[in-house]
């Protein structure tokens, strides 16, 4: 946009050289413009935001509210992605789209104990560390954890099965604030052992929007992942802005929750929706691959 407002006023500016009243007047222009051309660059060059957008009124899960999945790319110009963006996520793991790999190599967590908040968003319940809780390692760059929550059913399928429940452990790039999330998904069976340990909390923020409690020190490492295989692809945010150039990792192996903690999660809210699972997306020829660690035979 800058560049065309440049080669407007170029322009123009030449056509009044050749009429002197008009090129007296546009002197005075000139002294002043240099200011609103440097205004324009600043509005347009600011960074675009990566981070999902918290107010629930803006948007819901609920079909046929106008603010719905189907909806949410028509409801402010920067959510567009939404609906054109052609990384979406979540998507099917199906087998015969996924390629077993080795070289991708076990997912490095550094993780550590810090203080957190634990806030209701209205459309899920959101546990933030305040401190900096540690870091995943993918291709060299570190991404830092800043927060978990949960979707139920879960939004990645796996061979078009939806599963219970589905946390995200949202991470961000130092330098260059790219996001990476890491997905866990469960079914219903033996209670969730960190779950467990912030119900209490889950409690006291049921039905309030917005209110947000400290929880203390938590320790990321007691959302266990269960298995070194994991599923990794890119794509996007599944809730708007819907951004794209997301790292995902989706651990392979299901874990369990019980009913009682996926029905706390979701009654939560209070958001008059059955669920806050955003619609599986096209793949669009993405690769998706599936690590497996090598076998070792012993000699």
């Amino acid at each position: 946009m800058v560049h065309e407002l440049y080669k407007a006023y170029i322009m123009k500016v030449s056509l009044c050289k050749s009429n002197p009243r008009e090129w007296n007047m546009e002197k005075l222009r000139i002294q002043i413009l240099p200011s609103v051309f440097l205004l324009v660059f600043i509005l347009h060059s600011g960074p675009t935001t990566s981070q999902e957008v918290e107010d629930e009124q803006e948007f819901d899960y609920v079909e046929g509210s106008g603010k719905g999945p189907e909806q949410w790319g028509e409801i402010h110009p920067e959510w567009a992605l939404c609906k054109n963006g052609e990384m979406q996520s979540p998507i099917d793991l199906l087998n015969k789209r996924v390629q077993i790999v080795s070289h991708l190599g076990r997912l490095k967590r550094n993780y550590r104990p810090s203080n957190a908040t634990i806030k209701n968003r209205g459309h899920d319940i959101m546990l933030k560390w305040v401190d900096g809780a540690g870091w995943i390692e993918i291709n060299g760059t570190q991404y830092v954890l800043q927060q978990c929550h949960w979707h139920s059913p879960s939004e990645h399928t796996i061979n078009g099965k939806r599963f219970d429940l589905e946390v995200h452990m949202v991470h961000q790039s130092i330098s260059d604030n790219k996001t990476s999330v890491v997905g866990i998904m469960y079914k219903i069976g033996r209670p969730d052992t960190f779950l467990s340990k912030i119900m209490g909390y889950i409690n006291s923020i049921a039905e309030t929007k917005e209110k947000e409690t400290v929880v203390g020190v938590v320790d990321p490492k007691n959302i266990k992942l269960g298995s070194r295989k994991y599923y990794r692809y890119m794509g996007s945010l599944t809730v708007p802005p819907c951004t794209q150039d997301v790292v995902w990792t989706i651990v392979r192996k299901v874990r369990t929750v019980s009913r009682e903690q996926v029905r706390l999660l979701r009654e939560a809210v209070d958001d008059d929706a059955e669920n806050n699972a955003r619609p599986v997306q096209p793949i669009n020829g993405r690769s998706i691959h599936l690590y497996r660690p090598r076998l070792r035979l012993d000699n």
